[in-house]
């Protein structure tokens, strides 16, 4: 378990007491006199005034197990690096306490299991008292533990995980702020696009059989049949499957023009090194969560990568902001990146660090702003108010007028589908957001073993 701390400022409240006057024409005005000692009421101060020494924030992550890749690279180094730039700034003034607060930081091997991951998360909320909770891993996670944390009134932002189920349900979860592109909103439809002006016809479909993988089967069959695109083949895989090769094997044999398998890192790095091994190249290949780390493009090396794609999506070349993102990451990640990977990028997550990061900075300036710890006001100032973060101007477009729950805006995406090009994971849509006008199409054959 390891610590640290958050900070967040609040407004002090007055309330004056006003002067009544009545008029009538011509007649005499008639005026009620102010007290001759006027009051003035302030909000008094919160219980641990004198004691509260930090901001405690909680999160059940997998340190181990099957999403231990996902955790380890990608939203847990922006946890550590917000919590490591906060305290080195002082911590977070907030007003209610007239001081700036560090931040703390609890969090807890949830072992990639369910069951252990939400009984975690009410340890969180129920014993460590936490101030602000933070998400576990995956989609399937996110659908369970968003509900609970809307339940107990936290303030919850998604991270590793889109979840398209969840979207149907954020009416009713006013607390909860989904902070990932995913399927539907908007990369699959983008992935369609690209595939309809390539000229591709025909798809093999691997999915691991959790939500994840069911949620984007499902959107991929609905918008590549929406374009003429015939799905041949689809097939589910266990989660965390390492022997995938019978299912590559019956995509080689359905000559389909592309294999998209949504599937997680450990499964995605079978499908890269299985498919050489049998010989299988299709036209394209879309693969992931995993291809969209920098480690796992370490792993493999350049030729092996070269033409893949994935989601996401940015990268240096996507603004400025988003390039000093990428040397903050470097500054909080690199030596332990270079011991591992010999590459000092080896933590970012070209997917999912710069959401991870501009939520996070919507979620600090709202605490700053609402100058309490107070849930409720500073869920309020997250759902109306717009941020300047590393991807610009940033809101949350909210369900109910504001009432429910909400997702990071569509036009705030610095990209959906991108594909790996001479060592650069470049974003090639929609348009308007590519770092390159060109695509490798068909892929380029594996190299020689």
């Amino acid at each position: 378990m390891s610590k640290r701390l958050l900070l967040i400022p609040l407004a002090l409240l007055l309330v004056f007491s006003l002067v009544a006057v009545s008029c009538d024409g011509d007649a005499d005005v008639t005026t009620t006199p102010p007290p001759t000692q006027p009051t003035e009421t302030t909000t008094p101060p919160p219980d641990d005034y004198d004691t509260r020494d930090s901001i405690l924030i909680g999160a059940a992550r997998p340190v181990s197990g099957f999403l231990k890749d996902i955790g380890d690279y990608a939203f847990g180094p922006i946890i550590q690096m917000w919590v490591d730039e906060v305290n080195a700034a002082g911590g977070i003034y907030i007003d209610e306490y007239d001081r700036a607060l560090p931040l703390e930081y609890i969090m807890y091997d949830d072992t990639s299991d369910l069951g252990t991951s939400t009984r975690l998360i009410e340890q969180l909320i129920l014993q460590d008292e936490v101030d602000f909770l933070f998400p576990n891993c995956s989609t399937a996670f996110l659908y369970a533990s968003a509900p609970l944390a809307n339940n107990y009134g936290y303030v919850y932002l998604g991270a590793e995980g889109g979840c398209t189920t969840l979207t149907a349900m954020l009416p009713e979860l006013p607390y909860v702020f989904g902070v990932l592109n995913y399927s539907d909103y908007y990369q699959v439809p983008v992935l369609a696009d690209i595939f309809v002006d390539l000229g591709v016809e025909t798809v093999a479909i691997m999915y691991i059989n959790d939500l994840h993988g069911v949620e984007y089967y499902h959107t991929a069959l609905s918008e590549f049949a929406l374009r003429g695109i015939s799905v041949v083949m689809g097939e589910a895989v266990p989660v965390g499957a390492a022997d995938v090769e019978l299912v590559l094997k019956q995509a080689r044999d359905s000559g389909a023009d592309a294999l998209c398998a949504f599937v997680y890192p450990p499964t995605t790095m079978s499908v890269v090194g299985q498919s050489m091994a049998i010989g299988y190249n299709p036209d394209i290949m879309v693969l992931g969560p995993g291809v969209n780390f920098q480690f796992f493009y370490d792993i493999f090396g350049g030729e092996v990568m070269e033409g893949l794609m994935g989601f996401g999506a940015w990268n240096r070349e996507s603004s400025p902001e988003l390039d000093a993102l990428a040397d903050l990451l470097v500054e909080h990640t690199g030596d332990v990146g270079l011991a591992a990977f010999g590459d000092e990028e080896a933590f970012i997550d070209w997917w999912g660090s710069a959401f991870y990061w501009a939520a996070l900075q919507c979620l600090q300036e709202s605490i700053v702003e609402a100058g309490t710890l107070d849930q409720d006001a500073i869920r309020d100032i997250m759902a109306t108010s717009h941020f300047t973060t590393v991807l610009g101007d940033t809101w949350f477009d909210m369900t109910l007028d504001g009432a429910g729950g909400g997702l990071l805006a569509r036009e705030c995406h610095p990209g959906e589908v991108a594909q790996w090009q001479s060592g650069v994971y470049e974003v090639i849509g929609p348009e308007g957001t590519e770092t390159t006008d060109f695509i490798l199409y068909p892929k380029p054959a594996w190299p020689s073993p």
